[in-house]
C-alpha cells in the first residue's frame, strides 16, 4: 500500500490523471523545447523570437475541454522552461510574455479558467534558466557551456530571483494544485523553500526534482519495472517522441502505446501526466487533439479500473509450471491487478496471446466477468487446463475479443460473491 499524506496533500490519490502544457517561445521555431541546448542555436538568435511571438488563436476553455473530454483532471503549466522566458506577467525580467506582439498574461487567463471551470491548476518552474544574467551555466547537464558576455553568475542572486518569482506565482493566480520543480542541477539550495512555498499555498504539491526530496517522484517517457510503487508517484509522457513543446513534424506515438502507458502506471498505483505541445497560435495540434479524444473514450470505460481502487497485481504471478521434476518459467499471461472490495479489474496492458486468459493461482469462480471496454459478458470457468496438468484447476476467462480489440488496453472485471486473496 502507498503511505498517504494524511491531510489535504491525500486528493493526489484522487486525481490521477492530468494534461501537462509545454509551451514558450520555442513552439515558433517548432523543433524542440530545448532548442538552446540540442539545436547550439545561439542565445542572441532565439531570444528574438520573443518578437514573434503572438497565439491570436489562444483560448484556455478549449484547452480545458480537450482535458475534460480526455478524463484529465487537472492541468499543469510551463510558466518557465530552461529558456528563462516567462509566460506570465512578472515583475522581475523583461523576458516576458508581457513584452511579446501578444502583450497579454497567458498565465493569467489560464488561471482564470480555471478558477471558474473548478479545475486544478498545477505549475512548472524550471530551475535552470539559460537567460537570466546571474544563474551559472556551467556546462552541466541542461546548462548553457559557461557564461556568456555580460553576464554575472551568482547563485545567491539567482536564488533570490527564483523566490521573487516563486512568490509572484503562489500569491497572484489563484489556489495552485501543484509546484512541478524542475531540473534541479544547483549544488545547493536555501532551507526550507519548500515549506515558505507551503506557507502561501497550503496543501500544495510539491515534486521531487527541486529543493527537498518533495511530495512524489515524477519518472519520465518510461514505466518502470514492478507491479506496484513504494511511494506516490506521478509519471510524465509527452504524445509525440522527440518533443515536449510542439515540433512541425513530430514523430507521434501511437494510441495504443500511450493508452499501455497510462494502464500500466495507474494500475500500479501512480498517476499520469500526458503532455501537449500548442502550436505558435495558442491552438492544438490535431494529431494531439485527436489521441486525446481516442483515449480518452478508452479512458472513460475503463477507469472505473483506477478511481477508488488499490494495485493488488500480488493476486496472480508469472507462470512457473513443473516439467519433469524441474521448475520453468514461462511468459504467458502477462497481467496487472486492481481491485475494490469484492470487485477485480484484470489489465491486459501488454497484447494477450490468446483469446483467454489464465490468472493463476486464483481458482475462485466470480458471479460476473465483464469487458469493460464495450460491456460484452466474458465466459469464466475453473478447469483444468492441458498446460497445468500438474497442477490444478485455476481460473480462466474466455471469448476476449483479441482480433478485433487491437487497437486499444482491455481491462476486464471480475465481480465476487466475497473477498479473495486478501
Amino acid at each position: 500500500m502507498i503511505p498517504r499524506f494524511k491531510d489535504a496533500r491525500d486528493v493526489f490519490f484522487e486525481r490521477r490523471f492530468g494534461m501537462f502544457v509545454h509551451w514558450g517561445l520555442y513552439a515558433v521555431p517548432a523543433w524542440h523545447e530545448q532548442l538552446l541546448w540540442r539545436g547550439k542555436m545561439k542565445r542572441s538568435e532565439y531570444e528574438k523570437l520573443i518578437h514573434q511571438f503572438n497565439p491570436t488563436e489562444f483560448d484556455p476553455d478549449a484547452w480545458l475541454d480537450l482535458a475534460e473530454e480526455a478524463g484529465m483532471q487537472y492541468i499543469c503549466f510551463t510558466t518557465k522552461h530552461h529558456d528563462g522566458f516567462c509566460m506570465w506577467d512578472t515583475r522581475h525580467t523583461d523576458y516576458n510574455v508581457m513584452n511579446t506582439p501578444y502583450g497579454k498574461d497567458i498565465l493569467g487567463m489560464l488561471a482564470e479558467a480555471c478558477r471558474r471551470r473548478n479545475f486544478p491548476l498545477s505549475l512548472y518552474y524550471s530551475c535552470p534558466d539559460w537567460h537570466h544574467p546571474n544563474y551559472p551555466n556551467e556546462g552541466r547537464h541542461h546548462e548553457m557551456f559557461g557564461p556568456r558576455a555580460g553576464d554575472e553568475p551568482d547563485i545567491e542572486r539567482y536564488y533570490a530571483f527564483v523566490k521573487n518569482q516563486i512568490e509572484e506565482l503562489c500569491t497572484n493566480y489563484g489556489p495552485i494544485y501543484q509546484l512541478f520543480w524542475d531540473v534541479n542541477v544547483a549544488e545547493y539550495w536555501e532551507p526550507g523553500i519548500n515549506d515558505w512555498v507551503r506557507s502561501m499555498q497550503p496543501g500544495i504539491l510539491i515534486n521531487d526534482r527541486g529543493p527537498g526530496p518533495g511530495d512524489y517522484s515524477t519518472p519520465e517517457r518510461h514505466v518502470p519495472e514492478g507491479s506496484g510503487f513504494s511511494k506516490p508517484t506521478e509519471a510524465c509522457q509527452a504524445l509525440g517522441r522527440e518533443s515536449w513543446g510542439f515540433k512541425n513534424d513530430e514523430d507521434y506515438y501511437s494510441n495504443k502505446f500511450i493508452m499501455q502507458s497510462i494502464d500500466k502506471i495507474l494500475a500500479m498505483g501512480g498517476n499520469y501526466l500526458l503532455n501537449v505541445g500548442p502550436k505558435p497560435d495558442g491552438t492544438i495540434a490535431s494529431e494531439n487533439v485527436e489521441a486525446l479524444q481516442a483515449i480518452g473514450a478508452w479512458y472513460g470505460k475503463v477507469k472505473e479500473a483506477f478511481d477508488g481502487a488499490i494495485p493488488a497485481s500480488y493476486m496472480v504471478h508469472k507462470d512457473e509450471i513443473m516439467i519433469a521434476g524441474s521448475q520453468h518459467k514461462v511468459e504467458r499471461d502477462q497481467v496487472l491487478v486492481t481491485r475494490k472490495g469484492n470487485t477485480v479489474y484484470i489489465h491486459l496492458y501488454r497484447d494477450p496471446q490468446s483469446n483467454s486468459i489464465v490468472l493463476k493461482p486464483l481458482d475462485t469462480l466470480p458471479k460476473r466477468s465483464v469487458l469493460l471496454n464495450d460491456g460484452r459478458e466474458l465466459e469464466a470457468t475453473v478447469d483444468m487446463i492441458p498446460w497445468y496438468w500438474t497442477e490444478r484447476p485455476y481460473l480462466r476467462v474466455r471469448g476476449l475479443p483479441v482480433n478485433e480489440s487491437t487497437g486499444t488496453v482491455m481491462v476486464i472485471k471480475l465481480e465476487f460473491d466475497e473477498a479473495i486473496c486478501e
